[in-house]
C-alpha cells in the first residue's frame, strides 16, 4: 500500500485514538484493558510535542484530508538519567491496513529520527504471539534480547512479552 508519512498535528489526535482503542479492544498490541479517552490521548500529545518525541502518521493520500493508516513514536524507556540514550517506540496501524507495509513505512522515520536525536538505543515491547511485530522489526535490524513469560494478562490469558532491540 502506497502511504505518506508526515508528522501529526494535533488535528490526528481522534485517528490515532481510533487506531489505539481498536488495538486495545481486539489485540493484545497494547496491554491495556479499556479504551482510553480523547482527553488523556490529548494529553499524551501535548507531553510529546513538549519533550520533542515525534508522533508520525501515515496518510493513504498526502495532505489534511488523507485517511490516517497508523502511527508511531518513541519516548523515555527509563526516568533514570543513565537511560537517557535509549528510548523505547511504539508503533500501531489500523486495522485495515495491516500487513500491507505501513507499519515499515512508520519504523523508518522512528529510526531516523533517534538516530538524529543522538539516541543509541530502540527498544520495542511486543506481545511474544505477534508474530506479524516481531517480524517487522527483526525485518528492519532490530534484535530480540528477552522474552519475558506470563507477565501481562489480557483476554483471559497470560501473555509473554518480548523486548527487542536496535543499536543505532
Amino acid at each position: 500500500m502506497t502511504c505518506t508519512v508526515r508528522l501529526a498535528t494535533r488535528a490526528d489526535v481522534p485517528d490515532i485514538l481510533d487506531i489505539y482503542n481498536e488495538a486495545v479492544l481486539n489485540t493484545t498490541a497494547s496491554y491495556d484493558l479499556e479504551p482510553v479517552s480523547l482527553e488523556s490521548r490529548l494529553e499524551w500529545f501535548g507531553e510529546k510535542q513538549r519533550s520533542g518525541h515525534p508522533v508520525f502518521v501515515a496518510e493513504r493520500m498526502a495532505g489534511e484530508g488523507g485517511e490516517v493508516l497508523g502511527w508511531s513514536t518513541y519516548g523515555a524507556f527509563r526516568a533514570k538519567p543513565g537511560y537517557a540514550y535509549t528510548a523505547e517506540h511504539s508503533v500501531y496501524v489500523a486495522a485495515g491496513a495491516r500487513a500491507q507495509g505501513v507499519g515499515h513505512a512508520l519504523m523508518l522515520p522512528v529510526i531516523e529520527h533517534a538516530r538524529a536525536a543522538g539516541l543509541h538505543v530502540l527498544v520495542g515491547g511486543v506481545d511474544a504471539s505477534n508474530a506479524a511485530s516481531l517480524g517487522l522489526h527483526l525485518s528492519l535490524g532490530f534484535e530480540q534480547v528477552a522474552h519475558f513469560r506470563q507477565v501481562g494478562r489480557k483476554f483471559g490469558r497470560w501473555l509473554d512479552l518480548a523486548f527487542l532491540q536496535l543499536l543505532l
